[in-house]
């Protein structure tokens, strides 16, 4: 019988030096795409390169200012950015910067994502790279944040929350990007928004500065329907039209205080968050139908959706 060697290596230290050295690798390689954003008095933001033409992902948040904004390379060196644009409801800015050697990350499908998975947030918050390692708390479906904005998947992360963290990259234990940090969408949350929404997001502040969203000029309160209108509109719930903003396309249509939403655009209502769901950028211009029930009868209303923030 022979013992063992005082020197040998147990197996689960060999586990657990390969797990290191596959980690320190990961957040050397994604360190290349993150860098520092300075655009507030405090505390600098992380920021993720979306192209390679010089477009960085960063926190809306984190921008207190939208002159004097310098970004960090991986490089070492210090660049000036230019905000292209803003959009808070989904606590994303988009800068460009003139250097070379820039590159995105690769990144993966957030719909495989799972509760319980490994994940690694670098992000940039000084001059060098700080990693984290944590688990995802939970990966929940589409959500809409506090201020409207959709975002496509909700992952959360477990890591705490510190300055620096909104813009740093998440990725998987496959080294592939799952989002960009946010400690500022959800109160009391760090979270990754997905890729689905940041090039959504992105494509839209590159073309117009900002997230253009639909607007009829409604508000509204869901109401249950009587009986008797529930078996003649084959709807539980409508949505009751409380105020009707003058000049607003709902006005110029018709729209009156009082009536009750059924549906939009044959999709039936019934939750005001639905509407707004609705009123996606590619419906801007185009007429949507709106059926109401007025008085007792059922009626169609075409509205043309105009553009939030502006008397269109």
């Amino acid at each position: 019988m022979t013992s063992a060697s005082p020197s040998a290596t147990p197996p689960q230290a060999d586990v657990l030096a390969q797990l290191s050295a596959r980690l320190a690798a990961l957040a050397a390689s994604a360190a290349a795409h993150v860098v520092r954003v300075d655009g507030r008095r405090h505390a600098s933001a992380s920021g993720v390169v979306w192209s390679s033409d010089g477009v960085i992902v960063t926190a809306h948040h984190a921008l207190e200012r939208d002159e004097g904004v310098t970004v960090g390379l991986p490089s070492g060196g210090e660049v000036a950015a230019e905000v292209i644009g803003r959009d808070p409801s989904t606590d994303l800015a988009a800068l460009r910067v003139r250097a070379p050697g820039l590159a995105p990350p690769g990144w993966a499908d957030a719909d495989g994502a799972a509760a319980g998975q490994l994940t690694l947030v670098v992000t940039r918050p000084g001059r060098g790279p700080r990693a984290e390692l944590g688990l995802l708390m939970r990966a929940g479906e589409a959500f809409r944040a506090p201020m409207g904005g959709r975002i496509d998947r909700h992952l959360e992360l477990g890591v705490p929350r510190h300055p620096g963290l909104s813009g740093g990259l998440v990725l998987g234990a496959d080294g592939l990007a799952l989002g960009v940090a946010a400690a500022g969408l959800v109160r009391g949350a760090a979270l990754a928004v997905p890729a689905a929404t940041l090039g959504r997001v992105v494509t839209s502040l590159l073309s117009h500065g900002e997230v253009r969203r639909g607007y009829l000029g409604l508000a509204t309160q869901p109401v249950p329907l009587p009986p008797a209108l529930r078996a003649r509109t084959g709807e539980e719930l409508a949505l009751l039209v409380a105020r009707v903003e003058p000049g607003s396309p709902a006005d110029r249509a018709g729209v009156l205080l009082g009536d009750a939403i059924l549906s939009v655009g044959g999709e039936a209502l019934q939750d005001p968050g639905e509407l707004l769901a609705l009123l996606s950028e590619d419906r801007i211009g185009q007429a949507v139908a709106l059926r109401v029930l007025r008085a007792g009868e059922v009626r169609d209303v075409a509205v043309t959706v105009g553009v939030r923030g502006r008397r269109a």
